[in-house]
């Protein structure tokens, strides 16, 4: 099956379907037949987590396998990443199964080494910071308590990020054991966070219910300012996953809490906060914008972006959010690519990596490119699509 798009593979799904028209398809999605045809031509990208998912529930697929993800593991793109994974997967299931090895070093040298993984988890370089999660799961585990969960939600953050979403799940659920083990409530809150993003897009109304159940769980403690920035990241990861679920009113009111809580907080000190969760307006900005992307509100999104400055946030994956969103917004008219190719490419310099695996980065710029040929391809298209290993021709 070739994987160039999500179009190819919605047409590969299609076929294996006993030769599904696309017609039958935009009826059981709740689409319409030209955009479908549009999507599989190439000329036009998916607008939102929801369409995937209708798309995805009419060809009796999931949406990773629209996505591609977790992939080829022999991608040159994932070098090193895939073969990590076994081993990060072989540690949590020790975790998992009670198996604690005494530590081979003192709890300040697994501190430093969080703090290492850390840094690449802020520079989204997922693939290098996945290289170091079956040493740091083994230390930490040894220590447990605090140690253990936030290796965990490194290791839930990372796996996610590489489309490998049930291992991030056990992740997130081992540092909430962690969390629970020593009553540590923020760390208990951060890791339900990571679940409810390590859900896969299907279960969105599944995620929002878990971040609210989480939130009462948590009131009692939000006198704790820590607690609060988790209660504030809850909410917009609350707010996302309903209107995902096509809870409009839920999201409206997740987004209002949300935005409550930041304007008492302000912005975080430059380390970011809690967990560098960077909760606070700044971040709420971006979050509000992926929610109107998600309800296909392109200009709301364009609007949005003129009000934050995004450099202020010091993680890198939560800067090109704002850079993808804002160039999927422009390019989802087909007349302000130019704008959107700009975007794209502030998007892959901010992580280089991440815009790399990013399926939906890939289907953007792939029907960019198809666009563009009607005229001509510029030189920092080109780029951007060389990065994404797509074909332009001469």
């Amino acid at each position: 099956m070739s994987t160039d798009t999500i179009g190819t593979r919605i047409r590969y799904w299609r076929a294996r379907r006993g030769g599904m028209t696309q017609a039958v398809l935009a009826g059981l999605a709740g689409l319409s037949q030209p955009y479908i045809s549009q999507i599989e031509a190439g000329h036009r990208s998916i607008d939102s987590r929801s369409t995937l998912i209708a798309i995805a529930s009419a060809l009796q697929v999931t949406v990773a396998d629209l996505l591609d993800q977790p992939g080829d593991p022999t991608d040159p793109a994932k070098t090193g990443a895939a073969d990590a994974v076994p081993a990060v997967w072989a540690a949590l299931l020790e975790i998992s199964d009670g198996d604690r090895p005494k530590p081979s070093g003192s709890r300040e040298q697994t501190i430093e080494s969080l703090h290492a993984t850390n840094v690449l988890r802020l520079s989204a370089d997922y693939i290098r910071m996945a290289r170091t999660l079956p040493g740091l799961l083994a230390e930490a585990s040894a220590h447990g308590g605090v140690l253990l969960a936030e290796a965990a939600y490194l290791t839930s953050t990372c796996l996610r990020h590489l489309g490998h979403r049930h291992l991030a799940v056990d992740a997130a659920r081992i540092a909430q054991a962690a969390a629970e083990d020593v009553e540590h409530h923020a760390w208990r809150g951060a890791a339900r966070f990571a679940y409810a993003q390590a859900l896969p897009v299907e279960a969105a109304g599944v995620a929002a219910r878990a971040a609210a159940r989480t939130m009462a769980d948590l009131q009692p403690y939000a006198a704790d300012r820590d607690v609060r920035q988790v209660l504030g990241q809850l909410h917009l990861a609350a707010a996302l996953r309903s209107a995902v679920d096509g809870q409009t009113g839920t999201a409206t009111d997740h987004l209002s809490e949300a935005e409550q809580e930041a304007t008492t907080l302000g912005d975080p000190p430059p380390d970011g906060g809690f967990n560098t969760m960077c909760f606070g307006p700044t971040n709420v900005v971006l979050w509000r914008m992926a929610i109107a992307g998600e309800s296909g509100d392109h200009a709301e999104v364009i609007d949005l972006a003129r009000t934050v400055n995004v450099d202020a946030l010091p993680i890198a994956n939560r800067r090109q959010a704002y850079w993808m969103d804002l160039g999927r917004a422009l390019a989802q008219s087909g007349r302000r690519d130019r704008e959107a190719e700009i975007a794209f490419t502030r998007a892959e310099h901010t992580a280089p990596s991440l815009f790399i695996l990013n399926p939906l980065a890939r289907d953007a710029v792939s029907a960019m490119v198809r666009r563009a040929r009607r005229r001509a391809v510029s030189r920092e298209l080109r780029v951007l699509a060389r990065r994404l290993d797509i074909t332009v021709n001469a």
